[in-house]
């Protein structure tokens, strides 16, 4: 049983690049079979094949499955480690609320996962969930309900050791004060997600994020456009090290503090620069004519 899921799971992998639905198809079959609890290799193979199915799912806009998905591998979660199953969910879960595809189900699936962990007690999960629903609440401009469940959770949070989800939340803290034109608390947000995260080392995803609010406080408190200037070039090397969609954002900031800084020759060098290169477009266009202009 085993063996034959794991000469189906390499067909799956090897399918890839050439043909994602026979991909599909193959793992959505391995995903819905039964498995023995006892058989460590069906489990192992069974995981793995919802990781893929979901990333799969993600990379070719299926987001209604792939909220299905999260749902339909619920009673699977009981057959590994609360580790395990907790690194399942939310993978699944960042996949899905990656995408951005504004399906208008986003929260209701985030309280479900929430209500799932409470049910199982798994506070670490839990926590990390609501820490991404936080982040959900800031995206759709619910501010003051990203406000208290951020703070409630930044109390649990002080007390345990999860030192990167901290930051996070004190991240959304200050992203949110910014919103809602709170300078003072946004900035004391980001003065404590900094010294938290100088005690840990923070994956590349969150040092970026770090940076960049960084340097949105740094311009828009104190007009500092040089150290705004080199937080943002932190965050884009940031984010194009993990190919995040967010890099464009950051060189489109840099070249703003640029073209405050009325220098119209860096701006060109900016933009014709080897690593700018692969996000030249319409966008860095208009901005570099501003900055000639």
């Amino acid at each position: 049983m085993a063996a034959a899921a794991v000469v189906e799971f390499q067909r799956a992998q090897s399918l890839l690049s050439t043909d994602r639905e026979a991909s599909i198809d193959i793992l959505h079959s391995i995903v819905k079979r039964d498995i023995q609890e006892n058989d460590e290799e069906a489990v192992q193979v069974k995981e793995q094949s919802i990781l893929e199915l979901g990333s799969l799912l993600a990379k070719t806009g299926q987001a209604a499955e792939l909220g299905g998905l999260l749902k339909y591998v619920r009673p699977f979660l009981n057959s590994i480690s609360k580790a395990k199953a907790a690194r399942l969910v939310r993978s699944l879960l960042d996949l899905f609320l990656d995408m951005e595809a504004a399906t208008g189900q986003e929260v209701e699936l985030c309280l479900e996962c929430i209500e799932w962990a409470k049910s199982e007690k798994r506070t670490f999960l839990r926590q990390a969930l609501e820490a991404r629903l936080v982040s959900l609440y800031f995206d759709t401009k619910r501010y003051q309900e990203a406000l208290h469940l951020g703070s409630q959770l930044l109390r649990e949070l002080k007390k345990m050791d999860d030192k990167a989800l901290l930051v996070e939340v004190q991240l959304l803290e200050s992203k949110t004060y910014h919103a809602l034109s709170n300078l003072p608390k946004a900035r004391a947000a980001l003065t404590s997600a900094r010294t938290t995260a100088n005690a840990i080392y923070c994956p590349p995803k969150l040092q970026a994020t770090l940076d960049m609010q960084s340097g949105i406080i740094h311009a828009a408190e104190e007009k500092d456009w040089k150290t705004a200037y080199s937080y943002f070039y932190e965050a884009f090397e940031g984010y194009d090290s993990i190919d995040s969609p967010k890099a464009i954002t950051s060189l489109k900031y840099m070249l703003l503090c640029k073209i405050m800084l009325n220098t119209p020759e860096d701006v060109q060098a900016l933009v014709s620069g080897k690593l700018a290169l692969r996000y030249a477009g319409r966008q860095t266009e208009a901005l570099k004519c501003c900055g000639s202009g």
